[in-house]
């Protein structure tokens, strides 16, 4: 795809690993643990998914989709998200989850190939860590050479402030390195910030426009298409 390959920069939640279930299972059990009647189903979570960040969604739901938004959204948004973390980082424990097929591979292969690795992601920090270190162990967050989580840049995904963070902080041109997504979201910021992109479509996305991405294929054929295979 490119003449030289410094580093792959990957999404986390649907790139990695199928893991939007989880958050919505997690928003869910918040919502009923604050005493309120909110169900996020997977057709509206699907909707939301088109917000990028977990406060900006929880927003977006009280702005546009209750008849009766609290008066103290601001707080309340606030609390929900942090429990929502909190819920989700347990349910995120060894054994419970996996990487996608292939991704595991790929960034053994990465590595042996001395391709640096990042994360680029609208996620907070903690679930990123949880999520590694369930599938990997906790010494593999030292194999990221950068960890961009959305809430250390000033916009979310479309926009490309995660992806221009994480190619400062690998010190990597945007022409040597590679970006994997699975959203439209995250295509265009990354495509925004210069570099190339392949797209894995996950079980919310596979219905999204993918044709900014250089290459549309599955993780299990992700080292295929950068000829590593």
């Amino acid at each position: 795809m490119i003449e030289r390959l410094d580093a792959l920069i990957f999404d986390v939640d649907g790139t990695l690993a199928e893991t939007e279930e989880a958050h919505r299972a997690a928003f869910n059990q918040a919502f009923a643990e604050a005493g309120l009647d909110w169900i996020w189903g997977q057709r509206l979570y699907g909707e939301l998914l088109k917000v990028t960040g977990g406060k900006e969604r929880l927003a977006h739901f009280i702005e546009t989709v209750l008849p009766d938004p609290p008066r103290d959204s601001v707080a309340l948004i606030k609390r929900l998200h942090a429990r929502k973390t909190e819920i989700y980082t347990a349910l995120i424990r060894p054994g419970a989850i996996d990487f996608r097929p292939g991704i595991a591979d790929l960034i053994a292969e990465a590595r042996r190939r001395g391709v640096a690795l990042a994360i680029a992601t609208t996620t907070s920090r903690p679930n990123v860590d949880a999520l590694i270190c369930a599938v990997l162990g906790e010494d593999a967050l030292a194999w990221f050479a950068s960890i961009a989580c959305g809430d250390r840049v000033a916009a979310k995904k479309p926009a490309a402030d995660v992806y221009e963070l994480a190619l400062k902080e690998l010190d990597v041109q945007a022409t040597r390195a590679i970006a994997i997504e699975d959203t439209w979201n995250g295509v265009r910021a990354a495509r925004t910030a210069g570099l190339k992109v392949m797209a894995v479509p996950s079980l919310y996305s596979a219905g999204e426009d993918f044709s900014e991405a250089d290459v549309v294929t599955t993780p299990e054929h992700l080292a295929e298409a950068l000829g590593w295979a």
